[in-house]
């Protein structure tokens, strides 16, 4: 694990990744044909969240249980998380444009990199007037707080970045 204060970051990497995210690729690939799959957030011609129920697609149960038991640990808590996710699938040229994730309740967000082809887009972290570049790694799990301002510089290579967008919160009662 590797902490920034500064930024309000941490990275993790998921032992387990290459197993998993092979898996999961192929599972995305084949669900995301599909044409009544929930997309939002049209910007510049893609949609950047893909829903995909987790019933669907078990392969992402590691993955996600990795991650909340990273949460946990950045928020000292015991009990389970609620994790809102969506797929970012990325093609040449896209970006992901500047925002937050502080909607409602949200206590930390965060990505986990599935496929990351060399110069796909960087996480950009802001903090006032200063950022955090990060060059994102398959396997990697990236939290942050949910008010940072954040963005994906832009895909330039020649294939599509997959990754999955996070959000965590306290389960309801």
């Amino acid at each position: 694990m590797f902490d920034d204060t500064k930024f309000n970051y941490s990275i993790f990497t998921f032992s387990e990744y290459n197993s998993v995210n092979a898996a999961l690729h192929e599972k995305f690939s084949n669900i995301n044909r599909e044409k009544d799959i929930k997309r939002t957030h049209l910007f510049n011609g893609r949609y950047e969240n893909i829903y995909i129920d987790k019933t669907l697609i078990p392969e992402l149960t590691p993955a996600l249980e990795f991650a909340n038991q990273c949460a946990k640990k950045i928020l000292s808590l015991s009990k389970n998380l609620d994790i809102g996710f969506w797929f970012n699938n990325m093609p040449p040229k896209s970006v992901t444009t500047a925002h937050t994730h502080d909607d409602y309740d949200e206590m930390l967000s965060g990505v986990y990199y599935v496929t990351v082809p060399e110069n796909s887009g960087d996480l950009v972290l802001f903090n006032n007037e200063d950022k955090k570049i990060i060059i994102p790694q398959q396997g990697q799990l990236i939290l942050f707080k949910a008010d940072c301002l954040h963005e994906v510089s832009i895909n330039n290579s020649g294939q599509n970045r997959l990754s999955i967008g996070m959000n965590f919160g306290i389960k309801p009662k």
